[in-house]
């Protein structure tokens, strides 16, 4: 009986930790719990909620320093949103970032080729 009831405080823990986390009523402590945010950004963005709350991601970007674009994908990817809104360039980031090596990785090949001849 104990296991069952641990196995089910287990199970909303984890469900828990995968709910999105919006940025305009998440306390310290949910702002912490996403990958990526730590006490200093936290603070941060509860400082800056205490004017007004954020309208979207680019309000968010802008407000609190220390987070570009980067960051906010990285931070949505792990359930943060704004107003219920993900960062719209969540997806694309990380997709970016392959083709920009492999663009960079084909100059330097051709060019050690070029020397090879």
């Amino acid at each position: 009986m104990l296991k069952k009831i641990l196995a089910i405080v287990a199970m909303l823990y984890a469900a828990a930790s995968f709910a999105a986390v919006d940025v305009n009523k998440a306390t310290a402590a949910e702002l912490d719990a996403v990958k990526g945010i730590g006490p200093g950004i936290s603070s941060k963005i509860l400082d800056e909620r205490k004017k007004g709350s954020f309208k979207d991601w680019n309000d968010f970007i802008d407000r609190v320093k220390g987070v570009g674009d980067t960051n906010a994908a990285k931070f949505s990817a792990e359930g943060m949103t704004v107003n219920g809104a993900a960062f719209k360039g969540a997806a694309a980031a990380p997709a970016a970032k392959k083709e920009d090596k492999k663009a960079e990785a084909k100059p330097a090949a051709v060019a050690a080729s070029a020397a090879k001849k």
